[in-house]
C-alpha cells in the first residue's frame, strides 16, 4: 500500500538529505519525492509517498518528527487530499501514427509540447493512476523517455498542513 506523507521543514542546506538518510538507514523506500517551497520562502514542503504497510508509515512519521529542521508530519489520507504529478513522454513515431497519438493525448486530456518529422512529447499534469494510464495508451508505440516529477499533494478542505 502506498503513503503520501506531507512534510513542513525549515528551508535549509542539508535538510533533504537528512531526510532521505532517515529513510535509507531504516530500509523505507521512497516510491515518490517532491520539494517546493511554500507561501513563506523559509519553509519547504517535502512530499514523500512511501510503500509499504501502516506500520511502517506511522515509523516514517514518527521518525521524522524527531528532525530538527521538521515543523511539521502528517500523513494524509488518500480520500482527503488532491493529488497530482506532472510527466513528460517523448515518443518516436511514424507520419501515419501521429493521428492515433493526437486522439489519444486528447482524450486523456493532455498537450503536446513538442513535436518534429519523427517525435512528439506530450505533457500531462493529473493524478498518478491517469499518468499511468496515458503511459500505458503511449507504450503500445515507441517510447524514448519518461519523465515524471513525483506526487504532490494538498488536503482538501478548510484544513492545512
Amino acid at each position: 500500500m502506498k503513503h503520501t506523507i506531507s512534510v513542513l521543514v525549515e528551508n535549509k542546506s542539508g535538510v533533504l538529505s537528512r531526510i532521505s538518510g532517515l529513510f535509507a538507514r531504516r530500509g523505507f523506500n521512497i516510491d515518490s519525492l517532491a520539494v517546493g517551497t511554500t507561501e513563506d520562502k523559509n519553509i519547504s514542503r517535502i512530499t514523500l509517498v512511501v510503500e509499504g504497510d501502516d506500520y511502517i508509515a506511522e515509523q516514517a512519521t514518527k521518525q521524522l518528527n524527531k528532525q530538527i529542521d521538521v515543523i511539521k508530519v502528517k500523513k494524509l489520507n488518500r480520500d482527503e487530499i488532491t493529488r497530482r504529478e506532472l510527466v513528460l513522454v517523448k515518443v518516436k513515431m511514424s507520419a501515419a501514427q501521429r493521428g492515433e497519438i493526437v486522439d489519444i493525448v486528447k482524450i486523456m486530456q493532455g498537450q503536446i509540447v513538442d513535436l518534429s518529422p519523427t517525435t512528439l512529447t506530450v505533457e500531462m499534469c493529473d493524478r498518478p493512476d491517469k499518468i499511468d494510464i496515458l503511459i500505458e495508451m503511449l507504450s503500445h508505440y515507441n517510447i524514448i523517455e519518461v519523465a515524471r516529477t513525483g506526487t504532490i499533494a494538498l488536503q482538501k478542505g478548510a484544513e492545512f498542513v
